[in-house]
């Protein structure tokens, strides 16, 4: 049972923490912070952050209440999910900025926004759709409330880390090659296609009786 536990509590960790991506972040959070001082750059860091915790913490939670509104079946948003995340992957794997988190229109009007912690930092650049499917689809991956724990804590620790690579943003920009960075994003996007590939799989598992019947 503890084996099992912390097998989940590795994907929930490793799903979320890619999928957020905050390394990816760093150069969009950069533009969008250029006339902050570093005590405001600091304070708009914890901001996005805790944006970040809170909307994925309330999609984790209220995941049920809104499958029940709309009447979509678990598998079925298995599925979409993880066609999500593969097409987030695929992205990754080319070292290429997501469109599915923010488009360079959103970009733009970001960096010409007053208040950038909340959208677009927040919303949708760290908790975007990718971000917001992952966290609903791993809480219904098992039924007993013990599994929903890794997951709570998978957002809480992704959101800490962000909030300390943010804030670290300019020195980590300043020591870290492009070249690295790269790299180190198409290693998250090959992990994370691997994810969307079990969703998939698990939400065909559940359609596969509705569909035929059996």
């Amino acid at each position: 049972m503890i084996s099992a536990h912390l097998s989940f509590a590795l994907v929930a960790l490793s799903a979320v923490f890619f999928v957020v991506d905050p390394l990816a972040a760093i150069p969009i959070f950069l533009a969008v912070t250029a006339n902050e001082s570093p005590a405001q750059r600091a304070h708009t860091a914890l901001r996005a952050a805790a944006t970040c915790f809170l909307t994925l913490l309330v999609f984790a939670l209220a995941g049920g209440v809104i499958f029940r509104f709309f009447g979509i079946s678990l598998g079925a948003f298995k599925i979409a999910g993880g066609i999500l995340l593969f097409s987030m992957a695929l992205e990754m794997m080319r070292a290429q900025p997501s469109r599915t988190k923010q488009t360079p229109e959103e970009e733009k009007e970001g960096i010409e926004k007053e208040d950038v912690a909340i959208i677009p930092i927040g919303i949708p650049l760290l908790s975007g759709p990718g971000a917001i499917a992952t966290v609903m689809v791993l809480m219904t991956r098992h039924r007993e409330w013990s599994y929903a724990l890794p997951v709570v804590a998978a957002i809480f620790v992704t959101s800490v880390v962000t909030y300390f690579l943010l804030r670290a943003a300019v020195g980590l920009q300043r020591r870290l090659s492009r070249t690295f960075m790269n790299v180190m994003i198409r290693v998250m996007g090959l992990i994370l296609a691997a994810i969307a590939v079990e969703f998939v799989v698990a939400g065909l598992k559940e359609v596969g009786p509705l569909v035929t019947g059996h």
